[in-house]
């Protein structure tokens, strides 16, 4: 039998002797600085170079020597390699300097790192540029993709050629000089556009305090004869308060219109100067979907199936509303959150905070879980290692080492967990450097951050909410992905594939972090160890699926809206607002807010412009393979491997929708995943009911 325990310790707590693992006692412990003694720093990750701030200057000089020498070699007539070769071994070069400097830009604690690595990203920008202008290199490429390598070529090479043709059309290469300078100006305007528009979605808005009733006031920030209303009071229990803020925080702006209107027409310019019908099918080229229409046929699949399950959500949100003294009026946008948090905690006994689950999460206990769960499915384990000295950007980073079975090293994760002065506020997993094959033989093992903000407070040591629980299972898929994948080429490693692929091991993992059988392998109260009751378990995993029907039909609305924005300017109305009245009305169930704009505050139309239905379809295809591989048994090994051999292992280097296809041993069609959504929301609704 494998040990679960490394070896064991045992700590007095009262007169309880609890058994702990290394491994748990490890992430209990914040790391601090540590004294090395006589040793000499080995740079940040173990770069030599980056010993100090200015060795950014050395790999970005590097870096432009490297690519010089990479474009002559693939556009020489004598050339020996696959162009397929060339080409990623030239993107590999940037994204070590590139996504290296991007992370420390963000992480660094110090201002000469942070700016060195600004300087690097900048330059690296640059050289960029200079790639997507050279014509003599795209035309090497495109005769290769178009008439095959004079080297013999694999699929996956021709796959991967395609991909960075395809890179290299969206900046318009292929196009007369007139018309490639308009692409560029376009792009340039679509970032700035982007930039001030989400800068004013997040912008408080102040008004005259007279313009609200007196006695609800106090419950928003005041200065002098003003409010300040920076969000929609969603948890607030005064219902005046909550349409209050609702109606204020979502008056239409004028400017946010006029930039939404602009980056939307710039974007449909964009595309069609490259040879789209519309962005939407630009953005969805190589996506698991493929097509606009596969993606609006999966949203009105789902829209029909949810319309009598949501409203069974509205109808008990409805009968609390009433009982709460709404005497008859309607249920309305800004009741849905607090009644869905209401319902978690009149039912489930479970409150915003959780506070009650948080002895039984431990972080030491949560890692062991998950390292015990990577060990059940796929063999693999994780290990705390001691890194060098200025290895690390910050005192209270974790380096792990993931192995496998045969003790081969796969990789590196570091765990930058704890929030700090300056540290952007937000869970995210960083690339610093991707996996690929080695002319060689051996393999470019990838190395990985994944960022969180866990606040220690007043607890040690870190306890975390059920939320917290959930986003570090997340972020760790993210980063397992990375690990699993062993690709060819690092262009198309882990999570480097479709947006609407990228998600699936990342919310996969939220289903393993919330099934009762996993959680009893790790819930334990972190000072008696003791397992966490079985009556808290089914409250804990029944409260993440209160009212997932109307939760789900306002994902939909959201990703149809993103889909006719991006999509025919003929099916768009006069203006943002009207377009989503003329969308609310068909895909949700509660109606339109005269005299409010909720899209000019929605913020995912930049970054994840005509994708945002990638959330609702990485699930989709998440909740097939947990209900096809691993709702009869989430620990099985033989599951695992198939996962992990069939699916994870291929990264981007398969188009996803034939390696999930494949995987899955059925169509990729808008029914299918459309169905298995629903089968999940039904299951959730007949749970419920126990």
């Amino acid at each position: 039998m494998q040990k679960i325990f490394n070896y064991k310790t045992f700590n007095q707590f009262g007169s309880r002797c609890v058994s702990t693992s290394k491994f748990f006692l490890e992430f209990n412990t914040r790391p601090s600085k540590k004294m090395h003694i006589s040793k000499n720093p080995v740079g940040l990750f173990g770069i030599n170079e980056l010993r100090g701030f200015e060795g950014f200057y050395l790999l970005k000089e590097r870096c432009i020597f490297k690519t010089d020498e990479l474009i002559s070699e693939a556009i020489s007539p004598n050339r020996t390699r696959k162009m397929v070769l060339i080409f990623d071994e030239l993107s590999d070069s940037l994204c070590k300097v590139a996504d290296l400097s991007e992370f420390i830009r963000l992480g660094h604690p110090q201002a000469s790192y942070s700016h060195a690595a600004e300087d690097a990203c900048i330059s690296i920008s640059g050289i960029v540029e200079k790639l997507n202008t050279h014509r003599e290199l795209f035309q090497s490429l495109k005769n290769v993709v178009d008439n095959g390598d004079k080297v013999e070529t694999t699929p996956i090479d021709d796959h991967v050629a395609k991909l960075f043709l395809f890179d290299f059309e969206q900046c318009g290469i292929h196009l007369e000089e007139d018309q490639r300078r308009k692409v560029v100006h376009l792009n340039e305007s679509i970032l700035h556009l982007g930039q001030r528009f989400m800068s004013g979605a997040v912008h408080p808005r102040a008004l005259p305090k007279t313009i609200l009733p007196e006695n609800i006031r106090h419950l928003f920030s005041i200065d002098g004869d003003k409010i300040l209303v920076s969000g929609l009071y969603a948890d607030s229990p005064n219902a005046l308060a909550r349409e209050a803020a609702y109606r204020l925080y979502l008056y239409p702006d004028p400017h946010q219109e006029e930039l939404l209107t602009d980056m939307i027409k710039c974007r449909h310019e964009l595309a069609t100067i490259c040879g789209f019908p519309t962005y939407a099918h630009r953005a969805l080229k190589a996506s698991t979907m493929e097509t606009p229409e596969n993606v609006k046929e999966f949203l009105d699949i789902l829209s029909e199936k949810l319309k009598p399950r949501a409203q069974k959500d509205f109808d008990i949100m409805q009968d609390m509303k009433l009982a709460d003294g709404g005497l008859n009026n309607p249920l309305a946008a800004w009741d849905t959150p607090y009644f869905t948090s209401r319902m978690k905690n009149k039912c489930l006994q479970i409150s915003s905070q959780a506070t009650e689950f948080m002895p039984y999460f431990s972080l030491g206990g949560c890692m062991e879980g998950f390292n015990n769960l990577m060990k059940s499915l796929f063999g693999i384990r994780l290990e705390n290692v001691e890194m060098g000295k200025g290895e690390s950007w910050a005192d209270d980073v974790y380096k792990l080492s993931v192995i496998d079975e045969n003790n081969q090293l796969l990789g590196h994760i570091y765990c930058d967990f704890f929030e700090r002065t300056g540290k952007p506020n937000q869970d995210c997993h960083f690339t610093i450097q991707g996996g690929k094959r080695l002319e060689n033989g051996d393999y470019q093992n990838p190395i990985v951050v994944v960022m969180l903000n866990f606040s220690l407070g007043r607890w040690n040591p870190p306890l975390l909410t059920p939320s917290m629980v959930d986003n570090l299972f997340h972020e760790l898929g993210h980063a397992m992905h990375s690990m699993l994948a062993r690709t060819e080429y690092q262009h198309v490693t882990g999570t480097r594939c479709s947006t609407d692929f990228a998600e699936v091991p990342s919310v996969l993992m939220e289903y393993f972090a919330s099934d009762p059988r996993v959680l009893k392998t790790f819930a334990r109260h972190y000072q008696t160890q003791e397992p966490m009751p079985d009556e808290m378990l089914r409250r804990l995993c029944a409260s993440k699926n209160v009212f997932s029907a109307s939760e789900t039909q306002l994902q939909v609305f959201y990703s149809a809206l993103d889909q006719v924005y991006h999509g025919k300017p003929e099916n768009q109305r006069e203006n943002t607002t009207e377009t989503l009245k003329m969308v609310q009305e068909q895909y949700y169930g509660l109606p339109y807010v005269a005299s409010t704009a909720w899209q000019l505050r929605f913020s995912h139309l930049v970054g994840y412009g005509a994708k945002y239905y990638s959330y609702l379809c990485s699930r989709a295809i998440a909740s097939w393979i947990w209900q096809e591989y691993f709702q009869k048994d989430p620990l099985n090994r033989t599951q695992g491997e198939k996962y992990r051999y069939n699916c994870l292992l291929y990264g981007g280097s398969v188009p996803s929708r034939n390696l999930v296809s494949n995987f899955l041993g059925k169509e990729v069609s808008a029914q299918n995943l459309a169905d298995n959504l629903i089968n999940e929301i039904d299951e959730h609704q007949f749970n419920m009911k126990i």
